[in-house]
């Protein structure tokens, strides 16, 4: 079945980069010239997804002001003749067809995505985290959905993280398939000693899910942190049933975390054409004086 709906939560408070995101969703982080949600609804878009979900909370009306038109903007930019950037500002509007929901209680990710019921339907959806984003020559969600079907029942996109770090992360148990796809068998939210470790290897920001996590959902309890965590209910599709676990290709950036963000505008501004030469030649500069 072809997947052209993405879920995107975006409803977190953003508590470890304050006090920026206390007014500001990180969520609208610029990278050079565009907020971290515009990269990631372009790379769903560029995997062939049409229908985008965007669950936000209050405070965040910001981020569909972003997906609208503006027409004293766009006029201003017409009459001064500024015609290439009007254009990028028109485009942004008409991407995909955007919906925005509120998480109207912040219960976790899992009852995030669970507001998302709805609008899915009886169909397998693309799961893209609103603070992920990947840059890579292939989107990276797309690298998930070509092998959806493929083996087990839905498909997860991974990393290895360091061991010191797995702790805040999700833990898997996979086994080697093919190249760089992996049979997932087992998961666990945030493991607490080294005992609980799975693995290394961890969902990172992307997913590709059945229609049926929603039951799962509905079902599921709070578990870490007191929330109903996706993490969980993924874990019954993968003990029953079994699901796919693809270490994509691309580099990600954690736009929720304060290093992330300086990684993503230093590296992604070091590609930007207008940027690249200019932002070079000041880090090599600066580089004399560390």
């Amino acid at each position: 079945m072809k997947i052209t709906k993405a879920v995107i939560p975006a409803a977190g408070f953003g508590t470890r980069v304050l006090p920026a995101t206390k007014s500001m969703p990180k969520e609208m982080f610029p990278i050079v010239d565009k907020p971290t949600i515009q990269y990631i609804v372009e790379e769903a878009v560029n995997a062939g997804i049409t229908d985008i979900l965007i669950i936000t909370n209050r405070g965040k009306g910001i981020m569909e002001d972003h997906f609208d038109r503006s027409p004293e903007l766009e006029k201003a930019l017409e009459k001064s003749g500024k015609s290439e950037v009007l254009d990028s500002v028109r485009k942004i509007a008409d991407m995909a067809n955007i919906t925005f929901i509120r998480q109207k209680e912040m219960k976790g990710l899992g009852h995030a995505v669970l507001r998302a019921k709805s609008f899915i339907g009886n169909e397998p959806f693309a799961v893209m985290y609103g603070d992920g984003v990947i840059h890579s020559k292939t989107p990276a969600i797309k690298q998930l959905i070509d092998v959806y079907g493929e083996y087990g029942e839905g498909v997860l996109g991974v990393k290895k993280v360091a061991e010191s770090e797995i702790h805040k992360y999700g833990s898997l148990k996979v086994e080697p398939l093919h190249d760089n796809v992996f049979k997932c068998t087992d998961m666990v939210e945030k493991p607490q000693t080294k005992e609980a470790v799975l693995s290394l290897y961890s969902i990172l920001d992307r997913c590709v899910l059945p229609p049926e996590i929603f039951d799962i959902l509905e079902r599921t309890k709070p578990g870490a942190g007191g929330e109903i965590q996706l993490t969980d209910a993924m874990r019954e599709i993968a003990v029953t049933k079994g699901m796919t676990a693809v270490e994509f290709e691309g580099k990600r950036y954690d736009m929720g975390n304060k290093f992330g963000i300086l990684q993503a505008c230093i590296e992604l501004g070091l590609e930007h054409p207008e940027t690249k030469a200019q932002l070079s030649e000041y880090i090599k500069n600066l580089a004399k004086t560390l």
